[in-house]
């Protein structure tokens, strides 16, 4: 391999649409380390990378542990040297209604979602400000935009996570280091379909919701397309920038 081939981490990356950005970016040429809170399908995500062909490694633990973060930056580049983008789409879900919220669920939602993304970038960043180039992809939701019932703290850190990226952007574009995020709308992944079989609700049930001005859910490989579009060169000039991957939801159908 080409000592200049890219090398990204993904947090989150051992299901849903953290997998779908890990097997788009060794598509595409890329070595990524995925980070997750599931080992058995972490192991599972980077043993399959591998019997494809790909180089991938996997780094056990929740980005609300500091030296998880770090452990994720120190596996790049102790194995191939530099860090060139990172998705921070791992996240934890709370769907308690606000007025019963307890402190503890606001602390872990908080921890996951807020701290373990700024985490997850302040590992990055001082290898990112060396090399003098970098691209950071945050993970946010349609839903930080558009209001809901069914989980407020969950989208208000996920509007937290927007503010987050234009603060980043604004601070280390003079490092040549892009910051985004993207914005999924309904998209079924694992954890959608693993609690639908909970609930004992049919898988068809799920292929079959209307969401949005295209009346379909998203696939993990479509956000995963829009993840690496803010990845490549033909968004160079992007940064700061919210972009909504949500079948046209947010332009208000």
């Amino acid at each position: 391999m080409e000592n200049n081939q890219k090398v990204a981490i993904i947090t989150g990356g051992a299901a849903g649409i953290g997998k779908a950005c890990a097997l788009r970016f060794v598509e595409e040429g890329m070595r990524v380390v995925i980070g997750d809170i599931s080992e058995d399908i972490g192991v599972q995500t980077r043993d399959l990378i591998q019997d494809q062909g790909g180089e991938a490694l996997f780094v056990p633990g929740s980005i609300a542990d500091k030296d998880v973060c770090r452990e994720l930056a120190d596996t790049a580049m102790n194995n191939w040297g530099r860090i060139d983008i990172l998705v921070a789409n791992a996240a934890a879900r709370n769907f308690t209604r606000f007025v019963e919220t307890s402190d503890e669920e606001w602390d872990s939602l908080l921890a996951v979602n807020l701290k373990g993304t700024a985490q997850s970038c302040q590992a990055v960043l001082p290898t990112m400000v060396e090399q003098k180039s970098g691209i950071i992809v945050l993970m946010s939701s349609v839903h930080y935009l558009e209001g809901r019932t069914e989980m407020p703290i969950y989208d208000a850190t996920k509007a937290g996570i927007v503010s987050m990226t234009r603060s980043l952007a604004i601070e280390y574009g003079p490092n040549n280091i892009r910051v985004n995020a993207v914005c999924p709308g309904l998209t079924i992944t694992d954890f959608h379909i693993n609690k639908a079989k909970q609930e004992g609700r049919e898988l068809s049930e799920l292929q079959e919701m209307e969401f949005g001005a295209l009346k379909r859910t998203a696939k993990p490989s479509e956000i995963a397309g829009a993840v690496y579009f803010l990845t490549s060169d033909d968004s160079s000039s992007v940064t700061g920038h919210a972009l909504m991957v949500d079948g046209g939801f947010s332009a208000g159908v």
